[in-house]
């Protein structure tokens, strides 16, 4: 028996996949080891998620989550799961890994995180081989959520909107530059304030002007990442995220003008993940 778990900072997705392939599920809040240590995080995980697994004991348990791509952020989370499970075979991954295996499976490919953030990695069918560098919310994070709300910000805050889409803005958001000055470089988190804006287009993405938005942040996107990957032209391309999913019709529109042949696109891993961990078994 199997137990998998896709983890952000907010919620965690779980799924116990027995020996015949049948999938149950479970939910719990998120884990963060740069924001949880280990006693944190196996006391919830006792208050919350074993009374959902109904005394299953898993024989191996694969957890991705954010903020597990350093050695030392993983061992915080195994040590905690190893309470819970202190039979089990523990393995602890980076959620890029989580987005490479539920994209490609066991073939070759570029998977792609298009969410609040964005990153991407060329992944041979087993590991990831190659990772241009994310250089997060400040300096990269071009084609995420985070990135369109910059771009439909700066529009606004310099006056370069059409007059309708301005106005709209106006009366959806009430806001101003000192409040969203204050938000950006005084509040937590100002990559998901940002990203919060990312509605804003999806609501108003047949306007020329935002669909030519929207277009140039995932050619920005395929410019700094995809582009770099060698023969991306001749492999799948496939993504995973909210803005990915949400914006999918005119991420292909954009993807086909740099040659790329687009494969998945999730909204999340989850799925993806229990069907290549169902394949294992099988084999």
């Amino acid at each position: 028996m199997i137990l998998i778990a896709d983890s952000g900072s907010t919620k965690t997705a779980w799924r116990l996949i027995d020996t015949e392939g049948e999938v149950g599920q479970a939910h719990t809040v998120g884990i963060n080891p740069y924001y949880q240590d280990t006693p944190e995080i196996a006391s919830m995980l006792q208050e919350s998620l074993l009374p959902q697994l109904l005394g299953e004991a898993p024989q191996e348990v694969h957890f991705y989550g954010a903020g597990c791509s350093a050695k030392d952020k993983q061992a915080i989370v195994a040590s905690a799961l190893a309470e819970l499970f202190p039979l089990a075979d523990i393995s602890v991954h980076h959620d890029l890994e989580a987005a490479a295996r539920a994209l490609c499976g066991q073939e070759e490919g570029i998977a792609c995180i298009l969410g609040t953030g964005s990153n991407s990695c060329l992944y041979d069918g087993e590991k990831i081989i190659q990772n241009v560098p994310n250089l997060g919310f400040i300096l990269g994070d071009e084609g995420s959520g985070g990135y369109m709300g910059k771009r439909i910000v700066q529009a606004f805050l310099n006056q370069e909107l059409p007059q309708d889409i301005h106005q709209a803005f106006m009366d959806r958001y009430h806001t101003n530059r000192d409040e969203i000055v204050d938000h950006v470089y005084r509040k937590p988190y100002p990559n998901r304030y940002m990203a919060g804006f990312a509605k804003f287009l999806f609501d108003h993405r047949q306007h020329p002007f935002i669909y030519q938005m929207i277009s140039q942040c995932f050619a920005d996107f395929f410019e700094k990442t995809v582009v770099k990957y060698p023969n991306y032209q001749k492999l799948k391309t496939h993504f995973v995220g909210s803005i990915a999913f949400y914006f999918g019709d005119i991420l292909r529109t954009v993807a086909q003008q740099y040659g790329l042949t687009v494969g998945n696109i999730l909204e999340s891993p989850i799925a993806g993940l229990s069907l290549y961990h169902q394949q294992k078994i099988t084999l």
